[in-house]
């Protein structure tokens, strides 16, 4: 599969970064035009807005649908941006291309679909406009990939990328977990792609939207996608991480660009992966520690002694060979492996 760059009606792509700014959803017609006309005055030149809202659970604003597209249709004819618009279903696609979107972007829970993702190709057939493609729901980068296989084979070549993060059942800063390794290894393999950041969603909070962003600008991330509303706190959807135009613009002037030719680059990019991986596995110790209080509980329970050596030494052999079928130095994962199982036994005692 070959990817290119893509190409905005218009616009100038390589002109970093592309900013793609506008409500979670749309709203009003006020909500939205007044939203629009505050961004366009700050240079955005590209208006986001969902009209068909999948919620997690039914009795949710689901978005206001079709009637919503005549509304960007006049933000584009009053302000001159680009508008653009999320899709789902081959119906979304027929209506939205009707009404003169110049973007469409597919999000996370449908690009975690194969069925859902062919029906979007075939729907897009012989189409040129730009698709956006956010990453799935679950860490995985194959099936992020099979999702634009889809789409470039049914001659949809125009397309790009948005990581939006992705999801944990844990307890963390983030509300989806950037995991800046995938896109990393997306854009190896796909050297010409065209990869925004969604740092709304990755962060879920309006205070975490600048430094999210200029992670992806150190990591030459070619554009943002921003969630912005004229009134946040009175927003529908996702109030807590939108932000309003002013606080974009600032937000955007306060970003620090690299050029290329940076020597600390690359090891700024390893850095991030660096601290990645460490929020990885905190989280995953904070995951082993509770299960461990509930082993506890149950040992409480039952009159069971807290401490069972023979189970003790065949979790140090057991993980000591693993970590050496992965490379790792036997006796550096023996010491892990007992400090861990050392804190687990302290916890339980402490019941």
């Amino acid at each position: 599969m070959e990817i290119n760059r893509l190409v905005l009606p218009g616009m100038e792509v390589d002109a970093c970064p592309i900013i793609i700014a506008g409500p979670c959803s749309a709203e009003s017609r006020g909500q939205v035009l007044e939203t629009a006309v505050q961004l366009a005055e700050k240079g955005v030149k590209i208006f986001r807005a969902g009209i068909w809202k999948p919620r997690t659970k039914p009795g949710g604003f689901e978005g206001v649908g079709t009637v919503g597209l005549s509304w960007l249709k006049e933000v584009k004819q009053t302000t001159g941006m680009l508008v653009a618009t999320e899709v789902a279903t081959a119906m979304h696609v027929d209506e939205a291309i009707q009404a003169g979107m110049d973007i469409l972007w597919i999000g996370a829970r449908t690009a975690a679909n194969p069925f859902a993702m062919q029906e979007l190709a075939d729907a897009l057939r012989g189409t040129d406009i730009p698709v956006l493609v956010k990453n799935p729901v679950n860490p995985d980068l194959e099936l992020w990939i099979g999702a634009l296989e889809r789409l470039v084979n049914a001659g949809v070549s125009n397309v790009g990328v948005i990581l939006r993060g992705f999801s944990t059942y844990d307890q963390k800063i983030y509300r989806n977990l950037p995991l800046w390794h995938i896109p990393i290894e997306l854009r190896r393999r796909y050297p010409n792609i065209t990869m925004f950041c969604d740092p709304s969603h990755i962060g879920g909070k309006r205070e975490l939207i600048a430094p999210i962003s200029q992670q992806a600008m150190d990591l030459k991330f070619d554009g943002l996608m921003i969630e912005s509303h004229c009134n946040p706190d009175e927003a529908l959807s996702d109030a807590n991480q939108q932000i309003t135009p002013q606080i974009l613009d600032l937000t955007l002037k306060t970003l620090v660009l690299k050029e290329n030719g940076q020597t600390t680059e690359n090891i700024s990019v390893l850095r991030k992966q660096i601290d990645e991986i460490d929020e990885q596995l905190l989280t995953i110790l904070a995951r082993r520690n509770r299960i461990s209080r509930e082993i506890g509980m149950y040992k409480k329970e039952n009159n069971m002694p807290v401490l069972q050596t023979g189970r003790y030494n065949e979790i140090l052999e057991k993980r000591a060979r693993m970590g050496e079928a992965m490379n790792l130095d036997k006796e550096f994962v023996f010491a892990i492996m007992k400090a861990i199982h050392e804190e687990s036994v302290k916890i339980q005692l402490e019941l």
